[in-house]
């Protein structure tokens, strides 16, 4: 089997625009909540979200682009730039071939849609861009990331919703598994701050509605949970294999061994409140890398901070771990930068990676209430040194979408 390395890390998030900063804060159990910037949000049910701050397209792209671009797309491609950057690898003429890009999305750049509805609807058709259509598709983000750095090798753009960053890292460790390519830049993103996002998420009841506390309103696992916080961004990490990354000196944060998906076949937003799907997805995920339960240190919980989901998950986990579900960390990375949808899986893998390599894992902040159906160990509010050999990662999607990836710390 041929290893699968982690060689460069991106961040574009609501707690920090690279990876140091992002690291920094979430170790401090820093909180991305607040008010809506994005539009007004006087009369929405819901004000507060997890938005990006700060950003500057400028510094990763030329103007043009970013004019012609939805903010998901930005977001990915400065993610993938800091990766390229942080990995040392340089994409020329000899390689250019053999590098990949699979960066998934869930909605891809929906505030472009609304945006030109807006528009046909005020001014007419002529005044409709010519350009929204190649904007808002999905698959422009993993498109423009290759056009931008040069990749040539496999594109692919996965959309499993909530699931879909996750996913990313599975089908660009089945690329390099199978020779397909040699390097694959891998990640998630999402910006849907617009108002028909907040509008439809609010009447589903998703969100949570503390408006008048936004830090502690994203609270997983906690009994005064009581809906996600929207989150944007994107995270993107350089795969690449063994023999690539050793021939050219690379540095390693750490190792890809697989993972899995399954479908709950139930409903198309509501988790399976027996937790099937979830526990098969972390079943196969073990079997098909050969751990056993008792190997796993630390779960890089989905987490949503919803009623439903946690006490799922908590039950789909102590089901597969048995009593070790008592002695692993499970942390919960959405209470300090939100939902990031088609980037929360890649942000949970991201953060594993870091927790593993500097031997820390970050908290589960705003866990203030234990939940008597939620009694497993959510490192609560600090952060706690100690030394994780192998991580999963879970990341549950709308329509029933489960996805476990396995990550392991690279010790040679």
């Amino acid at each position: 089997m041929t290893r699968v390395f982690v060689t460069g890390l991106g961040a574009i998030s609501p707690i920090g625009n690279d990876v140091p900063t992002f690291w920094q804060n979430l170790l401090a159990g820093v909180s991305g909540a607040g008010p809506i910037t994005a539009f007004d949000a006087t009369d929405f049910p819901v004000r507060i979200a997890c938005e990006v701050k700060d950003f500057d397209p400028g510094r990763w792209m030329d103007h043009k682009m970013a004019r012609r671009t939805a903010l998901v797309t930005q977001f990915a491609l400065a993610a993938a730039r800091q990766a390229l950057e942080d990995s040392g690898l340089v994409i020329d003429a000899d390689n250019r071939d053999d590098v990949g890009v699979v960066i998934a999305t869930g909605g891809g750049g929906i505030g472009l849609a609304e945006e030109g509805t807006r528009v046909l609807l005020e001014k007419g058709p002529r005044a409709v861009s010519p350009l929204l259509l190649p904007g808002l598709m999905p698959n422009a983000v993993s498109c423009l990331v290759s056009i931008e750095t040069g990749a040539r090798g496999p594109i692919l753009t996965s959309t499993l919703a909530c699931a879909s960053g996750n996913y990313a890292m599975i089908e660009a460790y089945h690329f390099l598994q199978r020779g397909e390519a040699d390097v694959i830049i891998a990640g998630g993103a999402e910006s849907a701050s617009t108002p028909i996002s907040f509008a439809a998420l609010g009447r589903m009841g998703a969100l949570s509605s503390r408006n008048d506390d936004p830090l502690h309103a994203s609270r997983p696992f906690d009994a005064d949970r009581d809906g996600f916080v929207y989150g944007e961004g994107a995270a993107v990490m350089i795969l690449e294999t063994e023999a690539h990354a050793r021939a050219r000196g690379a540095k390693i944060y750490g190792e890809v061994l697989g993972g899995r998906l399954t479908g709950d076949a139930y409903h198309i937003t509501a988790p399976d409140p027996d937790g099937e799907g979830a526990t098969r997805a972390m079943r196969l995920a073990l079997q098909s890398t050969g751990l056993q339960p008792s190997d796993v240190d630390v779960v890089f919980a989905h987490g949503t901070s919803t009623p439903l989901n946690d006490v799922t998950e908590t039950m789909a986990i102590k089901r597969v771990f048995g009593d070790h579900a008592y002695k692993m960390a499970i942390t919960a990375t959405k209470s300090m930068v939100g939902h990031m949808m088609g980037a929360a899986g890649a942000i949970s893998a991201l953060a594993a990676v870091l927790a593993m390599h500097e031997g820390v894992i970050p908290p589960t902040i705003n866990y203030d209430h234990p939940d008597p159906q939620c009694d497993l160990d959510y490192v609560p509010n600090q952060a706690r040194r100690a030394q994780a050999n192998t991580a999963i990662v879970n990341a549950f999607g709308f329509g029933g979408q489960n996805v476990t990836l396995v990550m392991k710390r690279y010790t040679g």
